[in-house]
């Protein structure tokens, strides 16, 4: 699924998340060396990583919420894990800001502030490795686009019933999608080589959106893990998926293509 807060299809949020982990890293690291060597010069260069550690959170929880709330398909596995995530990471940033400032009073017990930024980095290694899941597994914040496939498309519409006029009849090429969002229902539009189709954006087996995966000669598969549906009647092909996805009607008309809901 491609990012909504990217740079020319490059996703900001993994761009930003490497700075708060090493400046994580570097506060231990300084802060540590602050108690072995008795050097106040180590504990000063700690205090600066740890502000700018704190600073670069929040910039990169920023895009990071954006692409959560718009880009994470709902009701999927892949929330789960941006859910646990986007907890672990606000936990590791009130670890962080306790600790520091914990090292503004006087004469507080500099293992305490040690021994929090220890679990904030602990922590902070395995948000990393939920986040690395979501983009290598989930595929989340990758702009997909194989051959002949064309540009991403996206519509949205402020209703979810009646007659959409989706797209030109000429805008799709073959084995081309379009995700249409039309309230609270994410729908794709797509042509094959005999006509239009129109088919729940949900992969039945974990959510995986089925507009970020692939379709050929009337097949669409799954980003995730692979399973395969018949874009026409909504039936699996392969799985791991057992249950089909609904279809819905699409008709043309005056050189457009309608979807009705």
């Amino acid at each position: 699924m491609r990012s909504k807060a990217h740079i020319k299809s490059h996703p900001i949020h993994p761009i930003l998340v490497c700075f708060p982990l090493a400046f994580y890293i570097g506060t231990l690291v300084f802060d540590s060396l602050r108690i072995i060597k008795d050097d106040v010069a180590f504990g000063l260069t700690g205090q600066y990583l740890h502000s700018a550690g704190i600073i670069a959170a929040v910039c990169a929880a920023i895009p990071g919420i954006i692409d959560y709330t718009y880009t994470v398909p709902p009701k999927s596995s892949a929330k789960q894990r941006a859910a646990t995530h986007g907890i672990v990471n606000t936990a590791v940033l009130l670890i962080f800001g306790i600790a520091l400032y914990c090292k503004h009073i006087d004469h507080f017990p500099p293992y305490i502030v040690i021994g929090l930024e220890f679990i904030g980095v602990v922590l902070t290694c395995y948000a990393g490795w939920l986040g690395g899941t979501l983009v290598h597994k989930n595929q989340i914040g990758i702009d997909v686009r194989y051959a002949s496939s064309g540009k991403w498309k996206e519509q949205y519409f402020e209703t979810a019933s009646g007659r959409l006029e989706v797209c030109a009849i000429d805008e799709l090429q073959v084995d081309q999608m379009k995700l249409i969002h039309a309230k609270d229902k994410r729908i794709v539009v797509a042509r094959t080589e005999q006509g239009f189709v129109a088919f729940d954006d949900r992969c039945s087996h974990k959510g995986g959106s089925l507009a970020g995966g692939a379709m050929i000669c009337g097949t669409v598969q799954c980003p995730w893990h692979g399973s395969q549906f018949d874009v026409a009647t909504g039936a699996v092909k392969a799985g791991p998926a057992t249950g089909k996805i609904p279809t819905y009607l699409v008709t043309e008309g005056e050189g457009k293509v309608f979807l009705m809901l």
